[in-house]
């Protein structure tokens, strides 16, 4: 792989083995034995992906990633966390996590994990097609440069968020499931499929005109998610 991962974990254990593991596939590791000690690791050299612990004294996992999102929203972060409720996962999202694993998790896994999100940085996406612009009424999306703007201004998408809009912008008017999302997006045969619900609203946030009354990324009652483009004939 040859990318440089972060491990932002106080267990010592955890961090020792996701290390060995992520090494054995090629990647060069840092660890981080806190939340401070994560932020300035990423200040000191830019990581391509951060593996971050949700629960750690100080500053916690979920702070951590805030922090990183309004430096570097681009920036990948997987979540480990302990906790199995469902609201504690969705709160990862919603913070801007790309993906989370819970604990006890396998370390195959998570490299796994790893690897699908840094192909997308890498400009491999789960659905591909021709490197190219796509472009409809206010919105801009160069696929090749992973870069989207509106109203001429980037807009502050994370790895998800970006393979997420250029999908459906590539299939308007069709309805997909929230599993389907999961296949097609995520490269996931099975999962929570909250994580395709937390995704979705944030991506309105910042692509809809008002995001609690969408126009573009539509709720199709039943079956799960439609595009609909505000100006059809210049989507390409």
């Amino acid at each position: 792989m040859g990318h440089r991962v972060l491990v932002v974990d106080d267990d010592a254990t955890v961090s020792d083995v996701v290390r060995r593991y992520l090494e054995q596939a090629g990647c060069e590791v840092r660890l981080a034995a806190d939340g401070a000690d994560g932020l300035a690791a990423i200040a000191a050299q830019l990581p391509d992906l951060v593996v971050l612990d949700l629960m750690m004294p100080g500053i916690d996992g979920l702070e951590v990633c805030r922090r990183i999102r309004r430096r570097l929203p681009g920036l990948p972060v997987i979540m480990l966390t302990a906790l199995g409720e469902e609201a504690d996962r969705v709160l990862g999202l919603e913070v801007g996590a790309d993906d989370y694993v819970t604990k006890p998790f396998s370390p195959r896994e998570l490299v796994l994990r790893i690897q699908s999100v840094l192909r997308r940085t890498g400009g491999q996406a789960a659905d591909p097609g021709p490197a190219t612009t796509l472009r409809e009424a206010d919105l801009t999306v160069d696929t090749a440069r992973r870069v989207a703007e509106r109203h001429g201004a980037p807009l502050s998408l994370t790895v998800r968020e970006f393979d997420l809009l250029v999908f459906l912008m590539r299939h308007p008017g069709r309805a997909w499931s929230r599993a389907d999302l999961l296949d097609k997006v995520w490269g996931w045969q099975f999962g929570d499929q909250s994580t395709v619900t937390v995704h979705v609203r944030r991506l309105r946030e910042k692509i809809e005109a008002d995001p609690a009354d969408p126009t573009r990324i539509r709720t199709v009652w039943g079956v799960g998610y439609s595009y609909e483009p505000l100006d059809p004939g210049r989507q390409r």
